[in-house]
């Protein structure tokens, strides 16, 4: 691509773009990188210049781009249709895809509804939840339970779930009000504690909790097993047992927010495999499509749909929906992509990449100064920066040391994006053993040159 268009295109991008979760005083100073394509695990810019993509494009690329059966399954479904209303009508890849899921999800989860986004898909949730509770007679169960610092979206209902002072200040006087409890967290919540007095003393806060307000409880919201935007946050698989338990003795439905943790992401196709407990609805987006289109779902027991059933005039109905729920391109993708995961045992072939990760993290990243905690489950990790380890001490704000440690692992060809001062990788499921050593002495490398241009 030639110079003169290159500076067309930032132009244009700075003149007519708003780009998400960005200062854009600091972005019109920059220059910024411009993908024109991918190819593998790659992304290239207008110059040619390639990256490894460590982030699998925010989360949701699970196969590498240019996948030629996803390619192929949009190519074909495009020929056919390429979108109509769900409102009245059915089509054919929605169809497929629902079976699909029905197949794959945990036991017991029987009905599928389409939306956009995971934002979406926990909105769907909340809505079900309640009026779950409304035509059934409860109409004080109402508040939704979560864990500290979740996060499930930025529309208003997912974003009163997952409260950001950073994100959400703003929006604060139009958010409803909601439970929260502290997960087991040892690095950041139960300090000084060993994970068993830790994990003890969680599930006390949340019996407690949920025992003061056990009949206003609509339903437990919890991202299991990792709070991703959180900064990669686990519990262990006995929590999330053990809250579910405690939840469901209280007359709570539970939703699980798998946005982020669903499509192998943690090394099981679903995070709550862990654990092996089922919601009573589960949300899905992110890798439902293998990170090509916008979609998503919201998954139901038969007991939730059950409660929706009656006479036109009873007005039990579920009155919610999308223009594009359930779109034939989406659909006919995402049904390839599941596709995938049985044809190429995908789940059982990342078991070793996952342990490559693990080691090399060990060797090339824990080692490194000012990092204070590396956390992993499956292929997803967070690393976490400290100005004093020791003491606990965080670096102020203004220094902005995970965006400074992201730029820096540009000129390594890797491409990732933090969350504050944690370092986040998460590459796609088809990374290869070079491309994660190689993600991981970029990362490695960035954070040791620049915590000592800081020091």
């Amino acid at each position: 691509m030639s110079e003169s268009h290159d500076l067309r295109l930032v132009e244009n991008d700075h003149r007519y773009l708003w780009h998400p979760f960005t200062q854009m005083r600091a972005w019109l100073n920059d220059r910024p990188i411009i993908i024109e394509r991918g190819e593998g695990n790659y992304l290239i810019d207008v110059h040619g210049q390639r990256f490894l993509d460590g982030v699998s494009s925010l989360w949701c690329n699970v196969h590498g781009h240019r996948k030629p059966e996803l390619d192929q399954a949009l190519i074909d479904q495009a020929k056919r249709i390429a979108h109509s209303t769900m409102l009245g009508l059915s089509n054919v890849p929605a169809i497929e895809l629902g079976r699909q899921l029905i197949a794959v999800v945990p036991t017991g989860l029987k009905r599928v509804f389409y939306s956009d986004s995971g934002a979406e898909a926990v909105e769907v949730a909340l809505r079900m939840a309640v009026q779950y509770w409304q035509l059934n007679g409860a109409a004080e169960r109402k508040l939704f339970l979560t864990l500290t610092e979740s996060y499930h979206g930025d529309t208003v209902g997912a974003a009163s779930l997952g409260y950001s002072e950073v994100f959400h200040r703003y929006a604060r006087p139009v958010l409803f009000p909601v439970l929260k409890t502290d997960p087991p967290l040892v690095f950041r919540l139960y300090r000084g504690l060993t994970a068993q007095d830790a994990l003890a003393a969680a599930l006390e806060a949340a019996r407690a909790l949920i025992e003061r307000h056990r009949e206003e409880i609509a339903a437990l919201v919890i991202e299991p097993i990792v709070q991703g935007a959180a900064g990669m946050w686990t519990h262990p698989p006995e929590y999330l047992r053990q809250i579910v338990r405690l939840a469901r003795e209280a007359g709570a439905l539970v939703i699980f927010d798998e946005v982020a943790t669903g499509f192998g992401r943690t090394g099981k196709m679903f995070a709550c495999e862990h654990a092996q407990v089922t919601p009573d609805l589960l949300c899905l987006g992110k890798g439902i499509t293998g990170g090509y289109l916008p979609l998503a779902a919201t998954l139901a027991t038969e007991r939730i749909f059950n409660a929706f059933l009656g006479e036109p005039a009873e007005f039990r109905a579920f009155y919610y929906g999308h223009t594009y729920t359930g779109n034939p391109l989406a659909a006919a993708v995402a049904a390839a992509n599941l596709k995938l995961f049985g044809d190429e045992a995908i789940i059982e072939r990342i078991a070793p990449r996952i342990a490559l990760l693990s080691r090399a993290l060990d060797e090339e990243v824990a080692t490194a100064p000012h990092v204070a905690d590396v956390r992993q489950c499956g292929l997803m990790v967070g690393v976490e920066l400290m100005r004093d380890v020791a003491r606990g001490e965080r670096y102020d704000i203004y220094r902005q040391m995970g965006t400074k440690v992201a730029r820096a692992a540009r000129n390594a060809g890797v491409l990732i994006r933090p969350l504050g001062d944690v370092v986040v990788l998460m590459p796609p499921l088809s990374i290869n053993e070079a491309e994660i050593r190689h993600l991981v002495s970029a990362a490695g490398e960035a954070i040791r040159q620049v915590v000592a241009h800081d020091d």
